[in-house]
């Protein structure tokens, strides 16, 4: 599996809430939550995101409240994934029962900027910088957390017989 878009980059704790803010939590429609996705940080975010872009972001991302929704919004936005120093945990695991692939990566979180591209090989955990030339080693993905998000998420992947 692999993921190439351009970039939109925050800092340290983008929490939960900035990522779909608590007054839009009466949905549970992918499709309007991502009509909100990253309106508190970036208001530009929704009108400039195109499918397969990537967000990368420094520690923390996903902190605050274990809300599905906020893993939900980005995957619906057409983030192809996010890449970050380091993940909430609660936000690592619902963004993989979701579907919604996530690296971490130290290095790419800081070298990589705003608006370059970028190219993700999940099987390898590699993150090509095709703006800078520059390469990175993420943590890839188990076996079985491949085929959790090649199926879209945890409850499809059961419900499929995990294949």
């Amino acid at each position: 599996m692999q993921a190439k878009g351009r970039v939109f980059k925050y800092g340290d704790n983008v929490d939960t809430d900035v990522i779909i803010p608590a007054r839009y939590l009466n949905s549970s429609d992918p499709a309007e939550l991502a009509t909100h996705c990253m309106e508190d940080i970036d208001k530009e975010f929704v009108d400039k995101v195109n499918k397969g872009d990537i967000i990368v972001a420094n520690k923390n991302f996903g902190c605050g409240s274990s809300r599905e929704h906020a893993p939900i919004a980005i995957k619906a936005s057409g983030v192809s994934c996010v890449i970050a120093e380091t993940f909430a945990r609660i936000f690592y695991r619902n963004a993989i029962n979701i579907g919604l692939p996530i690296i971490e990566c130290p290095e790419a979180a800081v070298a990589i900027s705003a608006g370059d591209e970028v190219e993700i090989d999940f099987d390898s955990g590699e993150i090509r910088d095709l703006t800078t030339g520059e390469t990175f080693h993420g943590q890839a993905f188990p076996e079985f957390m491949q085929k959790i998000i090649a199926n879209e998420g945890l409850v499809q992947w059961i419900n499929n017989g995990r294949p």
